[in-house]
């Protein structure tokens, strides 16, 4: 039985405007009794958030449905057992993350600093971040996004912000995002099935598919968002990262991975 862990803008929607065949791909996972579950970058948002702007484009979607960052990161900081004070810079999806795996939010002597996406950020946040990392905390990124679409254009993502914290703490972060390995593996015991079952789904060879490789899942890139067909080669050469399927779009995808 597949299962199948799809990202979100770039493959199912760009910002609030529905890919081309997205409801009729998660429409054809249902009829196959298919497990799935939308796996996103993005710690701002709640999972009934999530939910909410995909049903809003006619996209099939429960809480339950949805993987974040912000959920991979608290439950890094479970896993560790080693202190459960968060001093947090990020937005509502990540506190609400945290808060449900039980986590205290501080300002003072936190045993971990997780920094998310923060479109309220100030200096202040910034200064207290990296003192407490200098103290001893260990620093946590939920994505390395350097850039995040929206309906404008392009805006400094939580990378861009973890640029900062790193240069003046010193410190690396434990990065939770896609590629790297935690929120795979997050989304794996989520969703239960054997590696070696699951399709990763995505447009970012760098995120979906680098993060689905290094997890030893199936991969297969539809170019509906940051790879396009006359840049498929060069990407791949650039990051030695190659799919195992590449389709134009979500059906074609279905169509070619059948039964």
């Amino acid at each position: 039985m597949n299962g199948f862990l799809i990202d979100l803008d770039g493959t199912l929607y760009r910002g609030s405007e529905r890919i081309e065949y997205a409801d009729d791909f998660v429409r054809w996972l249902k009829l196959k009794k298919y497990s799935y579950l939308y796996v996103t970058n993005n710690s701002s948002r709640t999972p009934e958030q999530v939910a909410a702007h995909l049903q809003g484009m006619g996209i099939a979607a429960q809480p339950g449905d949805v993987v974040t960052s912000g959920q991979a990161a608290a439950e890094y900081i479970v896993k560790q057992n080693r202190g459960r004070k968060v001093y947090m810079i990020g937005e509502h999806g990540l506190e609400q993350a945290l808060r449900e795996a039980g986590l205290e939010l501080t300002e003072d002597d936190p045993d971990y600093v997780v920094q998310g996406i923060d479109r309220q950020l100030t200096y202040g946040k910034l200064e207290k971040a990296v003192r407490h990392i200098l103290a001893g905390a260990e620093s946590i990124l939920t994505n390395p996004d350097h850039l995040i679409p929206n309906d404008g254009g392009l805006s400094p993502g939580a990378g861009s912000i973890a640029a900062a914290i790193r240069t003046a703490s010193g410190r690396e972060p434990v990065v939770i995002g896609k590629p790297f390995p935690h929120i795979m593996q997050y989304a794996i015991a989520r969703i239960g099935l054997p590696v070696e079952n699951i399709w990763v789904v995505g447009d970012n060879l760098r995120t979906d598919i680098a993060g689905g490789k290094a997890a030893r899942c199936r991969t297969a890139l539809v170019m509906t968002g940051v790879t396009t067909p006359d840049q498929l080669d060069a990407q791949i050469h650039q990051t030695g990262t190659v799919p195992d399927l590449v389709a134009s779009h979500l059906m074609e995808l279905a169509d070619r991975i059948g039964d």
